[in-house]
């Protein structure tokens, strides 16, 4: 089985936010890899992974970063895959700075950003486009959806058995 998505991580420390992503994947049953990439302390390996990503089989690719968080913008400039970035909180600026230079891409080079340490969402945007092309998955991913709203209506009929003195219903 090949990977189809790559989620690519500046550091290992990312991975607790990045886990998301692989387990709704994972659930989703799309073969993934996961690897650690710095665009400043490995700027060659970045740029090898990204040039070679398509003529691996990689369709969409997933890249989180904190701080400067260049690593999605070097990664969207070396390949015409679609690169969702995640921008991960921080310690000093809680990831606002990392969103900004996800999200301020020139012209011609895009990278779909989602919220700071929003790693599900960047792997649901990955299944909506890969669902483009595969029924299958795009069934899954109705089947996904359709579970979200399950909740919530369950949740809601929860919440009427909540009791409060002056609550109405």
């Amino acid at each position: 089985m090949k990977p189809i998505v790559s989620i690519i991580m500046g550091s290992t420390s990312d991975l607790p936010v990045m886990e998301k992503a692989a387990k709704l994947l994972d659930e989703m049953q799309v073969p993934f890899e996961m690897n650690a990439l710095s665009a400043h302390r490995t700027p060659e390996a970045v740029e090898d992974f990204s040039k070679n990503a398509a003529g691996r089989g990689i369709k969409v690719i997933i890249a989180a970063a904190g701080m400067a968080a260049a690593l999605p913008g070097v990664i969207a400039a070396n390949t015409t895959l679609p690169v969702i970035g995640v921008p991960i909180k921080g310690s000093v600026l809680d990831g606002v700075d990392a969103l900004y230079c996800i999200i301020q891409m020139p012209p011609g080079i895009p990278v779909a950003t989602v919220a700071i340490n929003g790693a599900m969402n960047a792997a649901i945007l990955a299944v909506q486009i890969l669902a483009l092309g595969d029924e299958e998955l795009a069934n899954k991913f109705a089947a996904y959806k359709e579970g979200l709203k399950n909740k919530i209506v369950k949740a809601n009929e929860e919440l009427k058995e909540v009791k409060f003195e002056y609550k109405t219903n």
